[in-house]
């Protein structure tokens, strides 16, 4: 049992969807097997199905005069920013098959997205990153706590103090809270996965400043360069083979390399040719 991997580089997103186009209809064909693409793509706003047009915050101007499209495409989740340096997952893959964990006659969605999860918590401790879910928010976060506030005064009984004054009790209490680093967001059609999953790597953290990520306004992001070990820095090349060990893994499956989508689809055309004859 395998599952076809593919690293496209970086690929502007109209493309990435009609190469995801390709694939999805050669699997639900059934012409080739499971497939996990990867690559990055140049700066992108998408809007899933629950997306909300508020939590764009730059206009229009802005964004056209950086070069950013927008999208509106049909994954779950809301508001979500891709760009160059942030690793992007599309598994395509049949939650039919023998998967892990199936009690049913197909994987549930939602356990697909945990095991998402679990793949990218996984690459993220492999650079010395502390990572985990969150219930009911969808992606994968940093670990929160610790005071916000900083300074002692020794002069104010312990209590913290700020510009030189002495804070609240409930500034004191303030924890830091948890940065996402990877976002997911997937759509399944005839039991065929599609959309995936976005793991900031070297990304760019000011760009998220665009959006109100995945709406969500109470957490910020991170990104593995700004969290990792001094020992342990990040590149995209190392990321790529971090992730693909850890989702073969996960899965339970033999990660299978392509060279490209031509190799990738070739079986695909054999089963098309033949079926002409």
């Amino acid at each position: 049992m395998f599952i076809h991997l593919l690293h496209l580089g970086r690929v502007p997103y109209d493309d990435a969807l009609a190469i995801q186009q390709r694939v999805i209809a050669a699997r639900k064909a059934d012409a080739i097997g499971d497939t996990l693409l990867l690559l990055e793509h140049p700066p992108v706003i998408t809007l899933g199905r629950n997306a909300s047009r508020s939590n764009i915050l730059a206009s229009d101007e802005l964004l056209a005069s950086r070069g950013v499209t927008l999208h509106e495409i049909n994954r779950g989740g809301d508001v979500t920013y891709h760009g160059p340096g942030q690793l992007v997952g599309y598994p395509i893959v049949d939650l039919r098959g023998e998967w892990p964990g199936k009690s049913g006659p197909h994987l549930g969605p939602v356990d697909f997205v945990r095991m998402l999860e679990e793949a990218l918590i996984r690459t993220c401790a492999d650079f010395g990153v502390m990572a985990k879910r969150i219930p009911k928010i969808t992606g994968v976060w940093t670990f929160g706590g610790g005071d916000s506030a900083t300074g002692l005064d020794p002069t104010h009984d312990g209590k913290t103090v700020m510009d030189g004054a002495p804070t609240s009790d409930a500034t004191l209490n303030q924890k830091i809270r948890e940065k996402k680093l990877a976002a997911i967001g997937v759509h399944v059609s005839q039991g065929v996965t599609s959309h995936g999953f976005a793991l900031n790597v070297t990304t760019d953290l000011r760009d998220f400043d665009w959006i109100v990520p995945c709406g969500i306004k109470d957490r910020g992001v991170t990104s593995l360069e700004m969290e990792a070990d001094a020992s342990a820095q990040p590149t995209m090349e190392r990321a790529i083979n971090a992730t693909a060990r850890n989702f073969g893994r996960v899965f339970d499956r033999q990660m299978l390399w392509c060279e490209s989508l031509e190799q990738l689809l070739a079986p695909a055309k054999t089963v098309s040719s033949g079926a002409q004859k």
